[in-house]
Order: structure tokens, then sequence, then C-alpha cells
């Protein structure tokens, strides 16, 4: 199979040019525009969607072999590889595989990444358009360092370099596409619960049919919320869609974030922080202080100093995937982007599940939690009503969880003949009998 990319800059860098964001056309551009906008060719979809075992096999282990040429020669890591590619399930191993993703970032993460001729882009595009729920999670675990490489480009581009993003761009539209199609042409909604009803189990299920303007009617008639309206097809990323087709590719993210490995989870949380934009004192507004909670120099508590301490590497973290530019002159800068509520909306919902996931390890939930804390102190600055509602909820149960866990190993510690050097054991209840 042939996995050369077609040179030819795609119409979405075409479309995007007569925005504001510009983006280079290749110089040796001479392939025509593909039909559906994309700079790759499509795999030719087979007669038969259902495949077998073998086939599934097989396929994964095509695309990590082709993986293994891509990315750099490293001994180690081609072994890393080729051993994952041995395995019963291959695209679950290479899914699970830290080595393989850190590798991959390492890669994708080049300056030079992005374009149309980028084949690490055309082997997300061409990996997710593969009929394996399993090589599709692999996609969808590099989303937020391509959503973050691809949106801090758009937003600060360096002024020594002139990358195209059409390969960026290809994968985002691919993932758009897809839901796209799943959501048929309906919109995202939700049954609002009658405020007017002492409880949600006194709403009837079934309204009574009567005269509709009768004020009967207009009582029992149940309450829909959308919180996404229907999607348009798009064949390029223009800068007025922009916001919606990452928003819904990161949507594509949370659907399945229970799959997704924790490294990936604290990448998306630490881009997230970096997003918001720098540090303010408005972060510590849901910090509580009390005479139990010993609190160094600058007011704030020891864990709460430690867990913004976070956000340094998160810069730090941003600096060595060649996220910040490299010029002198962008040395420092503020690597914030515009939030739109689009955007902002699957980002909290990802947050939200890194915060109050109950699998997900800690330094998850701390990341996850000092990036709300910075979208709070962003949403705060711009007026935003419905983020700064939805990020202090998320703050509250957030203090309110660590809170209770605090209280537990307090009344463990204190629980009389318990001793630290021993493991507790669970005690049987005591009963009082009473003489009568």
């Amino acid at each position: 199979m042939d996995f050369n990319i077609h040179r030819g800059s795609p119409s979405s860098s075409a479309s995007s040019s007569d925005h504001h964001h510009h983006h280079h056309h290749h110089p040796n551009s001479s392939t025509p525009h593909h039909q559906n906008g994309h700079p790759y060719s499509s795999p030719s979809p087979t007669s038969d969607p259902v495949h077998s075992w073998w086939e599934s096999i097989s396929k994964a282990r095509t695309r990590i072999h082709i993986l293994s040429s891509l990315l750099p020669t490293d001994e180690k890591s081609s072994l890393s590889l080729s051993s994952l590619a041995d395995t019963d399930r291959p695209a679950r191993s290479l899914l699970l595989s830290s080595a393989a993703y850190f590798s991959f970032s390492s890669a994708l993460s080049s300056p030079s990444s992005g374009s149309g001729e980028d084949p690490l882009c055309q082997w997300l595009y061409e990996t997710f358009l593969s009929s394996d729920p399993d090589l599709r999670l692999v996609v969808l675990s590099f989303l937020p360092l391509l959503t973050s490489l691809y949106l801090h480009r758009i937003h600060h581009p360096s002024s020594s370099t002139s990358v195209s993003l059409a390969g960026f761009e290809a994968v985002l539209l691919a993932l758009y596409s897809s839901e796209t199609k799943a959501r048929n042409g309906k919109p995202v909604t939700i049954s609002i619960p009658d405020l007017s009803q002492p409880s949600l189990y006194h709403t009837p299920r079934n309204p009574i049919k009567s005269n509709p303007n009768s004020a009967t009617s207009q009582v029992n008639k149940p309450l829909v919320g959308i919180i996404s309206p229907p999607l348009e097809p798009q064949n390029a990323v223009k800068s007025t869609k922009r916001a919606c087709i990452v928003g819904v590719a990161l949507d594509c993210y949370y659907k399945q974030i229970s799959q997704m490995p924790s490294w990936s989870k604290l990448d998306f949380c630490k881009f997230t922080a970096v997003w918001a934009g720098q540090d303010c004192p408005c972060t510590s507004d849901f910090d509580e202080k009390s005479e139990n909670i010993v609190e160094n120099n600058h007011g704030f508590e020891e864990d709460q100093r430690v867990k913004f301490s976070e956000i340094e590497n998160a810069l730090e973290r941003v600096k060595d995937l060649d996220i910040e530019d490299d010029n002198s002159e962008d040395a420092g800068r503020d690597a914030r982007i515009p939030l739109p509520w689009e955007l902002l909306q699957p980002v909290l919902r990802i947050l939200g599940h890194c915060l109050l996931g109950p699998v997900n390890v800690e330094e998850v939930k701390d990341a996850a939690s000092v990036a709300l804390r910075r979208l709070y102190a962003r949403a705060s600055h711009d007026l935003v009503p419905q983020a700064i509602l939805a990020t202090r909820s998320l703050i509250q149960l957030d203090n309110r969880e660590r809170k209770a866990v605090k209280a537990a190993a307090a009344a463990t510690a204190s629980a009389p003949g318990s001793n630290a050097n021993t493991p507790s054991k669970a005690k049987k209840p005591e009963i009082l009998l009473v003489s009568k």
C-alpha cells in the first residue's frame, strides 16, 4: 500500500487564507484537490463491514509497523513497537504503551509537523478511518496534543517559519465528519426537569392529551434543552468554524474518555491550563482558610501551593513539546487562546471527568484542579457567566471531595488503638446493651 502523502494544499488551507489566519501553499503543489477537502486519499471501504478477528489483528499490526517506520530510528523504541505488534491485542497494547505515546508526541511536536505532507498526520488520519475501535482510540489519545499544537500555531504563529497546518486540519475534519454522520442531522438535547413540580418523580411520563392552547398542555409539555445544535458538513476549517470543529473533535474524545490512558488526560489538563492564560490571584478565590489549615507566608494552603506549582511544570511541558516558539521575542509570552463557549463546553466536560472520575490517578485530578482554577480566573476576567458557573461548581465539588478525604483520614488516624505503622482493620460496630 502506498502511504505517500499527496502534495497540494487542501481546500481547508485555501479557505482559511481568506480570514485573518493565513496558511501558505506548498511551493510544488500540483495535485488537484480532493472532493472531501482532505489532503490524504481515503482508504477504500470494504464490502463486508464485519471483519474477522484475524483481519483486525493484521490491520492493527500493519498500522503499528508503519508507525515504527515513521518514528525516529531508535533501536529501543523499534523493539518496543515490534513487541506491541506481536501481542494478541496489538491496538490495545499500543494504546496502553506510555513509551509509544511519548515517542509519538515528541515526533509530532516537531516545528515542521502538521503540514499536508506530514506522515504522522497521515497515519492518524488513515488509522482513524479504519474500522477497528481500538485503533480509533489510539488516534483519540493523541488528540489533546494535536489540538494544543494546532491552536497554538493558529493563534501564536511563528515569525520565522510558516508551515501549513493542513495535516492537523485533516485529522480534525475526519473526527468532525464522523460525529456529524453519527448525529444524523439531529441536535444533542437533554430533558430539563420541571421546577414547578415537587420533585422529578411528580412529572407525568405521558402527559394527558388536551387542547394545545390550554394552560394544562403548556405545563405538561416536556422542557428540552439543546446542548449542541445540528452539525453542518464541513469540507474545510474556516476561521469562523474552527472552534466548532475543534470542539466536536474534543467531544469525540470525551465520549471515549474512560478508555483514555492517564498520560493523555494529564496532557489535556496541562494544556488547558496553558490555554487559560497566566496565573492570577483569582485562582485562589475558593481556597478555604481555617484554623485547622496551616498556611504559608503568602496565605495559600500548603497543599494548594503544591498543586499550583504544577502550572510551572505544565509550562515546561509546553516548552519541551515546542509548543512555545523558539524565538527570543516570544519568550515568556502568554500562550492563552480564545475560548468561545462551543470550545470551552467540551473542555469542561473532560476536566469534570478528570477531576471526579473515581479511577483517575491523583496526578490527573490535581492537574484538572489547577486547570479549572485557571479557567475560572479567565472566565472571571472575560465575564462569561456560563463559564464562571461551570468552573466554580466543579471547584466547589473538588474542595468538598478533598475535604471529605482529609476528614476521613483524620478520623482514621485519631481512632483509638490506631497505629500508623500497622494497617488498620475494619471494626465491627459497637452494640450498646441497655438493661431493662
